[in-house]
């Protein structure tokens, strides 16, 4: 079981040589590349990332921009039209690039219930999946868990919604988990909790792929990212549940400066506890 770590921002947009020599002189073996804004990568700019990234071991995700999500009312329109062309771009970016996964948001529910918005979710990502698949482009997706409590987007949905499709993966965001149960990710039972849900619906050879930085919320919804040490959410238990599992782990760190994404590599760099029940 590895346990990989790196940022969520390319750290260099003047070149791929650039970004890859900085995050291999901050110690990352991990980078998510940061669409969430906009594109700003070009494909001879991916292709020769990826190309580097391999070479030094660096393993690489997207996210894509905050409006590529499924689950519409209605899939047409210039919203929906835009959301499938943010993420059939990035998963372009992606195979260029050889990226592990295409991050993105589940959607909202919309005023349906929650397993009618699912619903849409699934038949929007068959009908995107059959575009990226006639462009040499059908990557594996991750869906990400939110950060508000009573919209879609818990580690339920984002499970069923994994499961049903089959080639989208659950992406845990620790921070969002403790903001919407108000601070309960303290120790190691509910990061434990987490992986084991996403464990059952992953494939074997994939790994779990995580976001994490510390969080300031309020009614049980997020607020903002901290710098690591101002809220109340460790990498200690993180580091202790992945140890419990025979399945390697990519924790991209979210913080908004360096020192804490090096704070939280420095502890999941220093191995986890020994247990003598490893999950399955």
């Amino acid at each position: 079981m590895r346990v990989r770590v790196g940022p969520a921002r390319v750290p260099s947009r003047e070149s791929p040589e650039a970004a890859i020599a900085i995050l291999l002189e901050r110690g990352y073996s991990a980078c998510e590349i940061d669409f969430e804004s906009g594109f700003w990568m070009d494909y001879p700019f991916a292709e020769r990332f990826g190309q580097l990234a391999r070479e030094s071991d660096v393993a690489l995700s997207v996210h894509a921009p905050l409006f590529g999500f499924m689950g519409h009312l209605e899939p047409s329109g210039r919203k929906f039209t835009s959301a499938v062309g943010a993420l059939d771009r990035s998963a372009g970016i992606a195979a260029a690039s050889g990226a592990e996964l295409v991050v993105f948001h589940p959607g909202f529910l919309l005023g349906r219930s929650r397993d009618a918005a699912i619903d849409s979710v699934v038949e929007q990502l068959a009908t995107l999946r059959e575009r990226l698949e006639g462009k040499e482009r059908a990557v594996p997706f991750g869906i990400e868990v939110m950060g508000r409590v009573r919209d879609l987007g818990s580690v339920d949905d984002v499970v069923e919604i994994s499961r049903r499709t089959g080639w989208v993966r659950p992406v845990l965001d620790f921070a969002h988990m403790h903001a919407t149960s108000d601070g309960a990710f303290l120790d190691v039972e509910p990061f434990a909790k987490g992986l084991a849900a996403v464990d059952a619906v992953l494939g074997a050879d994939s790994p779990f792929h995580i976001h994490f930085s510390d969080i300031a919320f309020a009614n049980r919804n997020e607020t903002r990212h901290l710098p690591y040490g101002d809220g109340t959410l460790r990498a200690e238990p993180l580091r202790d549940a992945l140890s419990r599992f025979e399945r390697s782990a990519t924790v991209i760190s979210e913080s908004p400066d360096e020192a804490s994404s090096q704070a939280i590599r420095a502890v999941l760099d220093s191995g986890g506890t020994s247990s003598a029940s490893r999950a399955s």
